[in-house]
């Protein structure tokens, strides 16, 4: 999957609406079923680099359920725009890293306390401005099942 995705973003789409090369920072607002008890709630920043066809970069998120479980999630990401770039932008992103686990704040990397965190996310990209944008998402993977949000970014 991973190698149809290098391949879709070294590839020109004809219709793209030339956006040229950027570097990105975003807040990020997202609520994921990591908690065994309900929605977990958080937030982050991303950050990385876009072109017409896709982008990468990094995101790093913090989330915490009502009941003390808390959760910190490193991922790279890997994203294209499969359909002509308009307005708005619909993009399919592929996300992998970690995601550290903690009860009552005491993260710890060993015993098995850390995990594998990959997923799959969609969503569209509105443009704001020349240099903002809005993007709500939805994600589902592992270990987190599914989650959705919304980010607010800049483009340098």
């Amino acid at each position: 999957m991973l190698a149809v995705l290098l391949f879709a973003l070294a590839v020109p789409a004809g219709a793209q609406v030339p956006g040229g090369e950027e570097f990105f920072a975003a807040p990020v607002i997202q609520t994921a079923l990591f908690s065994s008890s309900g929605p977990a709630f958080g937030g982050g920043l991303a950050a990385g680099y876009g072109y017409d066809d896709g982008a990468m970069g990094l995101r790093a998120l913090y989330f915490a359920d009502a009941h003390g479980f808390t959760t910190l999630e490193f991922c790279l990401f890997l994203r294209v725009y499969p359909l002509p770039r308009n307005n708005a932008s619909f993009f399919v992103q592929i996300d992998a890293g970690t995601a550290l686990f903690a009860l009552d704040g005491a993260f710890t990397v060993h015993n098995g306390d850390g995990r594998i965190s990959a997923g799959l996310s969609a969503g569209w990209r509105f443009p704001l401005s020349a240099r903002w944008y809005v993007e709500p998402a939805v994600r589902a993977g592992y270990p987190y099942i599914a989650g959705a949000g919304l980010s607010a970014g800049f483009r340098f």
